[in-house]
């Protein structure tokens, strides 16, 4: 989740917001009163080993390896369409793939990885293609028995006669033949696709014709026609959007909005679900946009946002109940993957990204607690067919705690888990 882009859209909006209007008729949300699931404590030592960490001095410590793995890669049965499925983010290119499906499978018990895969770093070059960095975490996953989806994102500079990597190639069928080079690379390995990424910004759909829903249900039209090709059993998913307020089409798009043209242009034709993004900011996962007021953070947060612009995108639940209901009044049957959520907490930092403020409010039990909550909120729904929380290990992955992701990490700095880490690992995990 690249929450600068999504930063800068709720600055500029009239709403003031930092991530996240619409002309469509509001919902109606039930207010539920905020609870919070009873947590088991935090270990008071680390229950996970670090990925290296380099000091000052430049010398990286000490790394046990993860146990191997008995067997081979494993081809998995299809996910079933009755099953609620657990995932988490990694940023697995970085550091030992073995350590990382190990302990997202037998330490968090975790059922998939989610992995964002960068086109332009597989193939800088028409002719070039770097495989390796993505073969290890691909292997490893399916050692352990664990289901992966790599969200596809970013053309290279030689697809885009406008340059940059924030956009569609200018020629669907170059990423089609990308895809299909990925599926021969990896058979019986991946088991479900997001494609592309926040399109209704132009941080990542910066095109001649703006922001175009219809212009991207053609582009996933051509992609899942491809991958179903190679092999029917993968889960398409939708890009999920940026939750925004109301956009001018070119720089970005409402959610809503987006959601309603691309639904129109025969979205859910192309998908087995459809993408959706939240961050969490400083409220939980079951208050609905105007209910803010009722809670205990309304006297209390740093971060004013929810409390005194509001307004649907801060709101997790009424995101996501929003987005079910239309996607449900087209297809009753068709459900929404979660390809990221999170809460983001600089408690235990000197510092938080800029524009994060947010992220102060969250002690780190809140953080846990809200994660617990929303993931069992999202399976009782029945709204919801995967989940992935962002993220696993970009804390000791990233450039410290001014490093966006950092915050939303369930291990530090240093790699040592934080509350969240022990909560998802003991947490009931009815599918």
């Amino acid at each position: 989740m690249k929450k600068l882009a999504i930063l800068f859209i709720l600055l500029v909006s009239l709403l003031v917001l930092t991530a996240c209007g619409g002309s469509e008729a509001e919902p109606e949300p039930v207010p539920v009163p905020v609870t919070n699931p009873t947590l088991p404590p935090a270990p008071a030592t680390a229950t996970l080993l670090p990925p290296p960490v380099v000091s000052e001095s430049g010398a990286g410590d000490t790394l046990a390896p993860a146990e191997p793995v008995s067997g081979v890669p494993q081809t998995l049965a299809p996910w079933p369409a009755a099953n609620f499925g657990y995932g988490i983010q990694s940023h697995a290119t970085v550091g030992d793939p073995a350590f990382t499906a190990d302990v997202v499978k037998n330490q968090l018990g975790m059922d998939w990885v989610k992995v964002q895969l960068e086109w332009p770093l597989v193939q800088p070059e028409p002719d070039i293609y770097q495989w390796f960095f993505y073969d290890g975490i691909v292997n490893e996953a399916s050692k352990q028995g664990l289901y992966l989806m790599f969200s596809v994102v970013g053309s290279p500079e030689w697809a885009r006669a406008a340059g940059g990597h924030n956009g569609p190639p200018d020629d669907t069928n170059q990423f089609t033949r990308f895809l299909t080079a990925l599926l021969n690379r990896y058979p019986n390995q991946i088991q479900a696709i997001e494609v592309w990424n926040e399109q209704n910004l132009d941080r990542e759909w910066a095109t001649a014709n703006g922001i175009s829903p219809e212009d991207y249900v053609r582009f996933l039209q051509a992609a899942n026609e491809t991958i179903k090709r190679i092999d029917p059993n993968i889960i398409v998913i939708s890009g999920a959007l940026a939750p925004t307020g109301s956009g001018d089409w070119v720089r970005w798009a409402d959610d809503f909005e987006y959601m309603d043209r691309a639904l129109a242009a025969g979205m859910l034709n192309y998908v087995d679900c459809v993408g959706a993004h939240h961050n969490g900011y400083n409220i939980g996962p079951d208050v609905a946009y105007d209910q803010t007021g009722t809670t205990a953070e309304a006297g209390t947060a740093v971060f004013r946002g929810p409390f005194d612009n509001i307004h649907h995108s801060w709101s997790f639940k009424t995101t996501l109940d929003t987005y079910a209901q239309k996607i449900q009044a087209v297809d009753p049957n068709k459900k929404l993957c979660v390809t990221e959520f999170g809460w983001a907490s600089s408690e235990g930092y000197d510092q938080y990204p800029t524009g994060f403020e947010f992220a102060q409010d969250n002690t780190l039990e809140e953080q846990a607690q809200f994660i617990v909550q929303a993931y069992q909120q999202m399976r009782d729904s029945g709204d919801v067919w995967l989940a992935f929380l962002f993220n696993f290990d970009f804390g000791n992955k990233g450039n410290g705690p001014t490093d966006d992701p950092v915050p939303y990490s369930i291990v530090d700095t240093q790699g040592i888990p934080r509350p969240a880490f022990g909560a998802i690992g003991a947490m009931e995990k009815a599918r």
